[in-house]
């Protein structure tokens, strides 16, 4: 007797699995749906190109059709076509542009320090982050300062942890942490006064300044108030720019008649001051204890 021989079964493996007895009869009471085939998702193609650009220093009021007309007004064979993809990061300042061939990246690159919504822009190969600012630049809403925001610290942080968590950055001038009056703790965040810019830069940037007690440290740039010109200084130079003015002699003063000098009313009298309780019974006079010899008339009565 031979052997049988196996028939061969095909399976769809993209229909669904088959429904139980169980699963049928709660199918026919209604009360399950029946299953619908899953369609496996068409694979999207990559839209990114090997050939693109990273645009940073721009307005944040730039939209996307001005940074695609500014590269195709100022670049010689940059069209419309050329590009085929513009994406802009929100209320950050950058954005990432694709073209179609090396040639038309080349020339956007070009266009680095052009000029554009009253910023000059700062134009690199997608793929290099050579001279490009950090993650931690670009998320700092002052521009760079030698003045650093740390925020996020722990109540019980001091001034001596915060100065060897940082001191390795650069010259420390002075550390200036916001604290309690009552207690006198830190109310958690502080400004730290380097030297130079690449201090807070080098700060900014380093992976063992992040953390400080166990909490994830929140730090940018601070304001540089130095740098600040006073009021005066700055209506000087406008009066110099401007150029001189005519100089007029100050108007005098308008003098008055002379007036005799009026006479001094004479001082009032001043009242005898009120004696104090007790002191008009202490100044009376007092009767003799001694028996007084009687001056008077003797009447008498039949």
């Amino acid at each position: 007797m031979g052997k049988r021989e196996l028939e061969e079964i095909e399976v769809d493996i993209t229909k669904p699995t088959p429904l139980s007895k169980k699963q049928k009869r709660l199918l026919k009471k209604g009360k399950i749906e029946e299953p619908k085939p899953e369609i496996a998702p068409e694979p999207k193609p990559d839209a990114r190109s090997k050939w693109g650009v990273w645009v940073g220093n721009m307005s944040f009021d730039t939209t996307e059709s001005q940074l695609r007309e500014f590269l195709i007004d100022n670049a010689t064979d940059i069209q419309a076509e050329h590009i085929s993809r513009v994406k802009l990061v929100s209320k950050k300042g950058f954005a990432y542009v694709d073209f179609t061939a090396e040639e038309q990246m080349k020339q956007a690159i070009g266009l680095s320090e052009s000029s554009l919504g009253g910023r000059n822009l700062l134009i690199k190969d997608a793929r290099s982050f050579e001279g490009r600012p950090s993650k931690a630049e670009q998320e700092s809403k002052n521009p760079p300062s030698r003045i650093l925001f740390v925020g996020n610290l722990s109540f019980d942080s001091t001034d001596d942890e915060i100065r060897m968590l940082f001191q390795h950055c650069g010259e420390i001038q002075k550390i200036r942490t916001a604290t309690f009056q009552d207690s006198g703790k830190c109310k958690g965040f502080t400004f730290i006064d380097f030297a130079d810019v690449e201090g807070a830069t080098k700060a900014l940037n380093d992976k063992r300044c992040r953390k400080l007690n166990g909490r994830q440290l929140r730090m940018e740039y601070g304001e540089d108030r130095s740098k600040r010109r006073p009021k005066a200084h700055e209506e000087a130079a406008a009066a110099r720019s401007e150029g001189a003015k005519e100089y007029r002699e100050p108007r005098p003063a308008p003098t008055e008649p002379e007036r005799e000098p009026r006479p001094r009313p004479a001082p009032r009298p001043r009242k005898p001051a009120r004696p104090t309780p007790g002191q008009a019974l202490s100044n009376a006079a007092r009767a003799k204890n001694s028996i007084v010899e009687s001056t008077g008339k003797k009447i008498t009565f039949d």
